[in-house]
């Protein structure tokens, strides 16, 4: 059974420090057994760093926003992403985003600046927004037992390349519950797949994000994780759908002589 210190050593292995800016995509049964459960583990990032790091989870809700059930708020709405999002955005001190589909909820250094904007943003990854800021911070983006699949980041890299088929030509009328301003209107553009979602074709970076090292390998608990670099993973990702804007379209490898040869990443 693993302590909180136990997952503070691991988070310490795998090469976060405590003042980075850290997002975390997880799967809280992959840990394995912990003395405390969920709360620990939230306890190890939080203790981790707090003092000058920014710790942030993703808090979406595209899977139940629509036109019919189509006001987010989010003091009440339910993150469809995992036990360890919800039980975040419970934590004193969290501030969510106010994204109707794509949220995200941080706690640490400079959270409220982080967070804040999102209710003018009609895409779910605007370069402007959590997404594109998780870039500027030279964040870092950790997967636990989780693959790939999972990286909202390279949806948000598509975006900013202005991928063809990406998002629905026409918004969905979507309204926002602001603590400050009351109701807002945000029609959204919301994500729209018509060959099938390209999520699922995202772990085929793995192999070169791990070449140009811009992703490691390790292990929180039990849990196979990986650890990304935000700014490396966006620039590898874009020199590739300069080569083929349809790379995600089908789970073909990438050409090894696409990164195995002079690819600079800054």
């Amino acid at each position: 059974m693993y302590t909180k210190q136990d997952l503070i050593d691991c988070l310490i292995k795998i090469g976060i420090k405590p003042t980075d800016t850290l997002l975390v995509h997880s799967s809280m049964k992959a840990i394995g057994q912990v003395d405390g459960g969920a709360d620990t583990v939230l306890d190890a990032f939080i203790e981790y760093l707090k003092d000058d790091g920014l710790l942030i989870f993703p808090t979406h809700t595209w899977k139940q926003m629509s036109e019919e059930y189509n006001i987010f708020n989010p003091k009440t709405e339910p993150s469809c992403v995992g036990i360890l999002t919800n039980l975040f955005l419970k934590r004193p001190g969290v501030i969510r985003s106010l994204h109707p589909t794509h949220s995200v909820a941080a706690l640490g250094k400079d959270a409220l600046e982080y967070t804040s904007g999102e209710e003018h943003f009609d895409t779910p990854c605007s370069r402007n927004g959590c997404w594109g800021k998780l870039y500027d911070r030279k964040a870092k983006i950790l997967f636990i037992g989780c693959t790939m699949i999972r990286n909202t980041y390279i949806h948000g890299v598509e975006e900013w390349s202005n991928i063809p088929n990406r998002l629905m030509d026409k918004h969905r009328l979507l309204k926002i519950i602001s603590p400050d301003e009351g109701i807002i209107d945000r029609p959204m553009r919301s994500h729209y797949f018509p060959n099938g979602n390209v999520s699922y074709n995202y772990d085929k970076l793995l192999e070169p994000f791990l070449y140009h090292k811009v992703a490691r390998r390790g292990k929180i608990g039990d849990a196979k994780s990986i650890l990304c670099d935000a700014v490396g993973a966006a620039e590898v990702t874009t020199n590739f759908l300069q080569k083929n804007p349809r790379l995600f379209d089908d789970s073909n490898p990438i050409p090894k002589d696409w990164y195995q040869g002079d690819l600079i990443i800054n």
